[in-house]
């Protein structure tokens, strides 16, 4: 990227000038005069947040194999660096090319996160793009968004051109090559998006009315000139042989996880009631070890990373983790590459992995009982007992670990005061299970961190649903948290109930919340998800000067035949399956993992994965 001498000017006020100067290891370079479209991939967080996002990684690889495209990055910048560009009147614009990105042809937001909606708005804002897709012209860029948070498009509805729902991988080229036909062909943005509707996997919202009842809940959502009445999601199914890149842009300043990353599998067999992922990215499809092991290789000579990190959902229920750690270990001891799994199952976590996972560079182990009872385990569909957790710990403990975080969720239906004193109880268990090894080094203490974080319903989960807990009662819970520890040996932190309202208001919201959102970005708002920007209550403001009642999205229990604002979208899960998980939760009952049995959920339409391969083995 060129840097200006008014950019150089601001760069020497702002905190981390490296955010916004690009130049790094692998970005891909190309001549804007021989490519025919532009592609400016927003994360709408910081540098450091968004270079440690996967999906990016993979998306903006594929976009730059294809000759006509350039996919540049875009991050949002902190407030310092927004104020020299607002003072001085630079435009937002792209890592690469340093150019403004109101003059590409695309503008694409990945949605990570509920509370980056407002970065999204002040993102366009800064790029001189207008907000609302009714007020954009033909020479504007189209305005389309992805990630997990597009189940629910709804509260973004009026700000978003078109939505991809799924996996990206196919769909999106689809969308750009319609896109450069389109143009070619010297047809309108509305004739674009029209034909950009009829393909799977692409949601539309200008293309569809929402009505509503005098009770203030959705009537119907009825679409117009052809667009589907349900968007289904798109889904790669083999992915051995889907697209994942040999290099990684290598940043030159520190970031959140600042590591090479394979991808394992996509999906989760689990269940777990209340994740929202574990339900989006059905059916589980798993990479051979060849390929999972070739990926991870080439990524780390690539980039010059001395660390890889296994990644899904959950690592630990890969059927072949074994063989891969095998493959990867001829490797990476002589090159010295330590191999991180992040995201290990209580029950998955054997003497055998122990001693793998041991010869490298060792930090602290992290497991997710998500409850403190065994009931409350059960109602969510855990499917972990305590005396298995206990002996995973030992385990760890004989292997040399001394330090355990333990991850948990507060305000989970049907919970109670003595499931939260459960947690602490729990952790004292696992304090305890340490100084009742008899080989422990003398001297040597054991830390266990106990984080808890409010439940917040979710779109396409069993809980969908349910309310989350008022602030005040997940402030007691919080408390009756803290007063149930007793021992310096467990450390407790928990997160923001104040951000876990607002969340739980937009992953449920509908149209209703655009005008709410607008207001917010007029007023300010922005980076929501960091505390030292967040404010609930200039946000209750905003929502009493809109009209709108936040807790009539927060905090309201649904009846299972209301319609919701994502009915319209389809991830292959029925409806009905979720409805009898939830009455299942309320009566403590579990459902096998995908493994043991299928529970016919509707992930077999896809025609992939896990549904087609065990098929013979389920009952």
């Amino acid at each position: 990227m060129k840097i200006t001498k008014e950019l150089e000017r601001v760069l020497m006020k702002v905190q981390k000038p490296g955010r916004y100067v690009g130049g790094e290891w692998n970005a891909v370079m190309k001549d804007p005069r021989e490519i025919d479209v532009r592609f400016a991939f927003c994360f709408p967080d910081t540098y450091e947040v968004g270079m440690s996002h996967l999906g990016m990684k993979i998306l903006y690889s594929l976009f730059n194999e294809q000759d006509f495209l350039w996919c540049e990055r875009v991050f949002a910048p902190w407030t310092d660096m927004e104020e020299e560009m607002r003072k001085r009147q630079i435009p937002l614009y792209a890592l690469e090319s340093g150019d403004p990105i109101r003059d590409f042809d695309f503008i694409g937001f990945t949605l990570q996160y509920e509370l980056s909606y407002s970065n999204v708005l002040n993102m366009l804002d800064l790029a001189g793009v207008p907000l609302r897709t009714a007020d954009r012209a033909e020479g504007d860029p189209v305005v389309v968004a992805g990630g997990p948070c597009a189940c629910n498009p709804e509260p973004l509805a009026e700000f978003i051109d078109l939505f991809f729902i799924g996996e990206g991988e196919e769909v999106d080229l689809e969308v750009i090559r319609l896109y450069r036909e389109y143009r070619a062909q010297k047809k309108s943005r509305a004739e674009f998006l029209r034909a950009a509707a009829q393909i799977e996997g692409v949601y539309v919202p200008s293309l569809y009315d929402v009505s509503y009842g005098e009770d203030g809940l959705i009537r119907a959502v009825t679409p117009r000139e052809g667009a589907p009445a349900k968007v289904r999601k798109r889904l790669m199914r083999d992915l051995d042989h889907t697209y994942f890149p040999d290099r990684f842009v290598t940043p030159y300043l520190d970031i959140v996880h600042n590591r090479a990353v394979g991808e394992v599998f996509r999906g989760c067999i689990r269940g777990c009631r209340f994740c929202q992922a574990g339900f989006l990215y059905r059916p589980v499809r798993e990479k051979s070890p060849e390929t999972v092991d070739r990926q991870c290789h080439d990524l780390c000579e690539n980039t010059g990373y001395d660390e890889v990190s296994l990644s899904s959902l959950s690592t630990s229920d890969y059927s072949r983790i074994q063989e891969l750690l095998d493959r990867m270990l001829q490797w990476s001891r002589g090159e010295k590459v330590s191999i991180s799994l992040p995201s290990l199952r209580v029950d998955g976590f054997s003497d055998e992995l122990t001693s793998k996972i041991k010869t490298v560079r060792r930090s602290g182990l992290t497991f997710a009982p998500e409850a403190g009872t065994q009931r409350l385990r059960d109602v969510i569909n855990k499917n972990v007992e305590e005396d298995v957790l206990l002996q995973t710990v030992r385990t760890a403990f004989a292997g040399g670990w001394n330090t355990v975080k333990l991850y948990f969720m507060i305000g989970l239906p049907t919970e109670t005061m003595e499931d939260v004193a459960g947690i602490a109880a729990l952790a004292q268990k696992v304090v305890d299970a340490y100084y009742e090894d008899p080989a422990r080094k003398k001297g040597r203490g054991v830390t266990v961190t106990v984080s808890a974080s409010s439940f917040v319903p979710k779109p396409f989960t069993p809980f969908q649903w349910e309310p989350q807990d008022s602030i005040g009662m997940l402030h007691e819970k919080q408390a009756c948290l803290v007063h149930s520890i007793h021992t310096r040996r467990i450390t407790a932190n928990w997160h923001d109930a104040d951000t876990s309202f607002l969340e739980a208001v937009f992953a449920r919201g509908d149209r209703r919340l655009g005008p709410v959102l607008a207001e917010a970005h007029r007023r300010g708002m922005r980076f929501d998800g960091w505390s030292d920007c967040f404010s609930l209550a200039r946000w209750l403001e905003v929502f009493h000067d809109c009209g709108v009642d936040p807790a009539f999205y927060a905090n309201r229990r649904r009846s299972f035949d209301e319609v919701l604002p994502w009915d319209h979208i389809d991830y292959g899960i029925k409806k009905e399956f979720l409805i009898e998980e939830c009455k299942k939760a309320y009566q403590d009952q579990t459902t096998p993992n995908c493994r043991e049995a299928c529970s016919h959920c509707g992930a077999s339409c896809f025609q992939g994965g896990i549904c087609v391969e065990a098929r013979s083995h389920l009952v």
